[in-house]
């Protein structure tokens, strides 16, 4: 147990349960008395996981503000402000509350984690207290406390077995083991871990089978639950690879724009220019340099790719995610329900003699439920027994026409001691006739005239492909009830042997991301030898090699988990070990997804730079810590949204790649300005209109832009590589020098033609702007031309372009526009200007490709 000063006992799996008994001061026939409970609640404190509460609203709308280069865009709004320019202080405001609001709306994550694990413990719970058996909220519970559990009931704390009959526990969602676990008393040798202590119930666990008798022996944070909540609340999630690189980005260019802002207004000054001019220039400059659209701008091409990966069954919580998935270079996967169906399926019947026989005395020694429905015969209960149910229907056996004819008149429920089960039967004839179904070994104890050597042999060759191997009798009572099991006169009818078989969506998706250049471990609490069976069915390891499959005792033997790190399967693992082993794994650089259904998984999930929870089969903890959630429980969904991030993060780049030119342009034209003493050719608010409109309705058409093909055939990205490269450096550079001589030159062009300075300004916009057109087809492409990448269709981008030339004929020519902006209608040369520059862009960034082409392409 994982102790705190809230524990009475720290080991009780290691003492029997007479003397836990003892040292809690309790009888388990008359439990605590009022008073004592009153006592031990002042002591241990409610049965409760305190849940931490996440920053409140107006803490997260703040924190939208925090942003080096908001910063600067506030400065120069007050200093717009301050010099009674209204409109473009107004302007610049808007702009920072727009992307706030975006922002809020789109990162709200609410924590639900430590909620979801508060809401594990049932409401109500059996207990013994005074002689009495009665009904209390389970939160009243303390250590001391003598339970009643039954199936279909959630334990409600950290309980030490007393007495059992037939009781197995569902621990999934503690340890990811697939099948109920089956219940004793016996003590446990010291240093048990946590899944394999048979003769204790964990807080959050369901009952699936049987009834018990247990004393509490850990409540509230003190309980396995209460543990992983430690650890949950102890782990804060570690930022995306996007969000760092843009915080980086943020801070570089804020220094940057800051720097030559400062420069920019000493020139001025030291040149004569009035202050207020000066100030001007200063403002225009940052509003230029900043990439005003560019947050908003990633929230919505990052909600695109949230809806585009909602249709293939993937569900995001959090925008970053959606990026990371794309250069996620490590999946930590569960095995139950993600590899796997989640179904348990008899795979291989060995008869002794007649095979239907054997399937007989799987359905009528069996406790399963049957249900006939549209599509036949269904069972509920216990998966091992679903499965026997299932093999036989699957032979043409009706199991209601057996109940029928072969009705129960006793049954021996399954004991984890004699570990085997027994039912008599009347048959049609009016005689009798038993079956037993169980262990291997037991069943053979009690059968005569089979070869006991062989048979074992059969089975430790199912049982080393990771199959769970049952055994079946017949024996002949001497009337209607069991009796005489334990003598050796039972007639061997056959082995079937099952397990959850791995899904084919699985097996293809794991190769297709082991294509990607993307490793794929198991990460799981079943048993090793399952978990080894599953790995080399899905391909994620080589069947024909011995695969090491490293368990949580290896773990815990290890001074250093670095030693184990290229281990492709581990088994049995503990929640502590699952979060070491991520941050070993990331300490290593790599960028890893964690998948996970269990409370257990909640820890590694918040840790992991992306956690996927399951969203059919998976608990609110667990869907509460991570940052995806898997509608189908499918590991192939997993590998379809890792080639949306793919896309997502292509689209970034090309939206990134094609609007700093023009803010590098901006700033240039004014920085060129000011040192020449000229006259500026676009002022705040223009550059305003220029990033704002063309961010919206130009660069966002870049989300829509389709996959590459052949996104899955290249490696993942380096986590450490830069936004921009190099190539993307020099197409930013050759694009922003094109723009700054462009607009210098059409905006002299026009004052020498005989306009006027507003019409000389409008003509440099709108050069701006049609360069950005041009270049935005050039991006589509990024690391080869246009003509050569042949990009697919993407009809957002032509109804862009249509709406950005209405709107700048409506800056050009719409009078109340006029006023708004400082523009002034202008002739068709003008616009012929415009054209060649745009032409001349396209030019020089495709041949700039054309030069570059045989380098290495940089992803």
């Amino acid at each position: 147990m994982l102790g705190t000063d809230t524990q009475a006992l720290t080991t009780p799996y290691c003492l029997p349960a007479a003397d836990v008994l003892a040292r809690l001061d309790v009888a388990s026939d008359t439990g605590l008395t009022a008073q004592e409970v009153e006592r031990r609640v002042r002591r241990y404190g409610p049965n409760v996981v305190p849940v931490q509460r996440g920053a409140g609203v107006l803490r997260m709308l703040a924190a939208q503000f925090h942003n080096p280069l908001i910063y600067v865009l506030l400065a120069a709004g007050v200093i717009t402000l301050a010099f009674g320019d209204l409109v473009e202080a107004g302007v610049i405001a808007g702009v920072v509350v727009l992307n706030a609001v975006i922002g809020f709306v789109q990162e709200s994550r609410a924590r639900q984690a430590l909620e979801a694990l508060a809401r594990m413990v049932p409401a109500e719970t059996v207990v013994v207290r005074d002689g009495v058996t009665s009904r209390v909220p389970a939160s009243a519970l303390v250590p001391g406390d003598v339970v009643v559990l039954t199936a279909g009931g959630r334990v409600p704390a950290d309980l030490r077995l007393i007495e059992v009959r037939t009781f197995e526990v569902d621990e999934s969602v503690l340890t990811g083991e697939s099948v109920p676990v089956v219940k004793a008393v016996d003590v446990m040798p010291a240093g048990t871990g946590v899944a394999d202590r048979v003769n204790m119930a964990h807080a959050g666990t369901v009952v699936s089978r049987g009834s018990a008798r247990a004393v509490v022996v850990a409540t509230g944070t003190g309980t396995e639950l209460g543990a992983i909540q430690r650890l949950v609340a102890g782990t804060a999630p570690v930022a995306t690879p996007l969000t760092r690189k843009l915080a980086v980005f943020a801070r570089r260019l804020s220094v940057v724009i800051v720097g030559v802002a400062v420069v920019t207004f000493v020139v001025a000054l030291l040149r004569g220019t009035p202050v207020a001019d000066a100030f001007t220039a200063v403002v225009a400059l940052a509003v230029g340099a900043i990439p005003e659209g560019l947050p908003a701008a990633v929230s919505i091409v990052l909600a695109i790719g949230v809806v585009r990966m909602a249709r293939r069954k993937a569900v995001v919580r959090h925008l970053p995610a959606v990026e990371t998935l794309g250069g996620t270079t490590v999946i930590c996967t569960d095995k139950t329900g993600t590899l796997t169906q989640n179904r348990m399926t008899v795979t291989t019947v060995l008869p002794s003699a007649s095979r239907e026989e054997c399937l007989v005395a799987g359905v009528l020694c069996n406790d399963a439920t049957l249900r006939r429905g549209d599509d036949g015969w269904t069972a509920d209960g216990d998966p091992t027994e679903t499965a026997l149910v299932t093999a036989a229907v699957a032979t043409g056996i009706d199991p209601g026409d057996l109940h029928e004819r072969f009705p129960r008149t006793d049954v021996l429920p399954f004991d984890p001691i004699r570990r085997l089960m027994a039912t008599t039967h009347r048959t049609p004839d009016g005689g009798h006739v038993g079956y037993l179904k169980g262990a291997v070994e037991e069943i053979l104890a009690r059968c005569v005239d089979v070869d006991a050597e062989a048979v074992l042999a059969r089975q430790a060759e199912l049982a080393a492909r990771g199959l769970r191997v049952l055994a079946f009798a017949r024996f002949g009572p001497a009337g209607a009830v069991v009796s005489q099991v334990d003598s050796p006169r039972a007639t061997f009818l056959g082995l079937q042997a099952m397990h959850d078989p791995p899904r084919e969506q699985a097996v293809r998706a794991v190769a297709a991301c082991r294509a990607a250049g993307i490793t794929v471990k198991m990460i799981t609490g079943d048993h090793a030898d399952t978990a080894r069976a599953i790995a080399e069915a899905t391909g994620l390891v080589d069947s024909t090699a011995d695969a090491t499959v490293v368990t949580g005792a290896d773990l815990a033997g290890l001074d250093r988990l670095d030693e184990i790190a290229d281990a492709d399967v581990f088994a049995r693992v503990s929640p502590e070990q699952k979060l070491d082993l991520v941050r070993v794994l990331q300490a290593h650089g790599h960028v890893v997804a964690m998948t996970g259904d269990g409370v257990n998984d909640a820890p590694a999930l918040r840790r992991a730079d992306i956690g996927i929870a399951m969203g059919a089969g998976g608990t609110d903890a667990a869907r509460g810590a991570a940052d995806m959630v898997l509608l189908d429980d499918d590991f192939a969904t997993i590998e379809a949204a890792v080639e949306e991030g793919r896309g997502v993060f292509d689209n970034l780049r090309r939206f990134i790649a094609w609007t700093l030119p023009t803010n590098v342009g901006e700033g240039m034209v004014i920085l060129a300005a000011v040192l020449l003493g000229a006259t500026l050719p676009i002022v705040p608010v223009q550059i305003l209109w220029i990033n704002m409109t063309t961010a919206v309705f130009l660069g966002l058409t870049m989300a829509f832009e389709p996959k590459a093909a052949g996104i899955m055939s290249r490696p993942p990205r380096p986590p450490d590589r830069p936004l921009l490269t190099r190539t993307l450096v020099r197409q930013i550079m050759l694009v922003s020098v094109v723009l700054v001589v462009a607009a210098f030159l059409a905006f002299h062009w026009e004052i020498a033609a005989g306009g006027t300075v507003e019409q000389a300004r409008t003509t440099a916009v709108n050069v701006f702007v049609c360069v950005e057109i041009a270049y935005l087809f050039s991006c589509r492409a990024l690391d080869r031309t246009l003509f050569g990448a042949r990009p697919g269709r993407n009809r957002v981008l032509w109804l862009g372009i249509g709406i950005t030339v209405v709107l700048q004929l409506a800056i050009t020519y719409v009078p109340v526009m006029n006023t708004l902006f400082g523009t002034a209608p202008t002739g068709p040369l003008a616009w012929l200007w415009a054209l060649a520059a745009a032409a001349v862009a396209f030019v020089v960034v495709e041949a700039d490709k054309l030069l570059w082409r045989r380098r290495p392409t940089v992803h």
